[in-house]
């Protein structure tokens, strides 16, 4: 019979590198201790990698002249998406974050904020960076059936209403080409009344 750590590095080969996989995912595999214990093996081998506590990434490797090296991990913002997903909630960044996302600001946070429909929560990821999650109950602010526009909106209440440049309209409207008009017809009505004079103005 297959081991724990056996079952357990056969499903992480059955996915694609770049997988983030949670500690959830390995349930039945083994006892929680046997799981545990096959997971540190397998990130001292360096077959994953351990970006947080229950939180692991099967590395994307880059070809090297001499051998291969593992690539850059996943950003903030993936581990986070990655996160929301495996809780079934909605998510969508503010400050820093979402105007870093949109090219708005090349200030990159270290701790990135996200308003949720779930659990709040901060998550350690490592040389003091962190993911905030925190509940909000503004429905509006995450039933966007644009995540480009729900992104936006976040930008543009960070930057405020007297402080938006014509650099940065001129880099938002960039981003329309990602956003359907069924979409922008769809979503226009859940924006504050100023940001929703903004966007049909570009």
């Amino acid at each position: 019979m297959q081991t724990a750590i056996n079952k357990i590095e056969t499903k992480i080969k059955n996915y694609k590198r770049g997988k983030i996989f949670f500690l959830d995912d390995f349930a039945g595999l083994g006892t929680p201790d046997a799981i545990k214990k096959s997971l540190q093996r397998l990130t001292n081998s360096g077959l994953l990698v351990r970006l947080a506590n229950g939180i692991y990434w099967y590395p994307k490797k880059e070809k090297e002249l001499y051998g291969v090296k593992i690539s850059g991990k996943p950003t903030l913002d993936e581990i986070a998406k990655a996160i929301a997903k495996r809780d079934k909630v909605r998510i969508v960044p503010t400050g820093l974050q979402a105007l870093n996302l949109l090219n708005l600001s090349t200030q990159v946070p270290v701790n990135v904020v996200y308003l949720t429909d779930g659990t709040p929560r901060k998550i350690s990821i490592g040389e003091g960076k962190g993911i905030l999650f925190k509940h909000t109950f503004e429905a509006k602010r995450l039933s966007f059936k644009s995540e480009y526009l729900m992104l936006i909106v976040s930008a543009l209440r960070e930057i405020g209403k007297n402080n938006i440049t014509d650099e940065q309209l001129s880099i938002i409207k960039e981003h329309f080409s990602h956003i359907t008009k069924q979409e922008f017809e769809a979503d226009i009505k859940l924006m504050p009344v100023w940001i929703r004079k903004i966007l049909l103005t570009l």
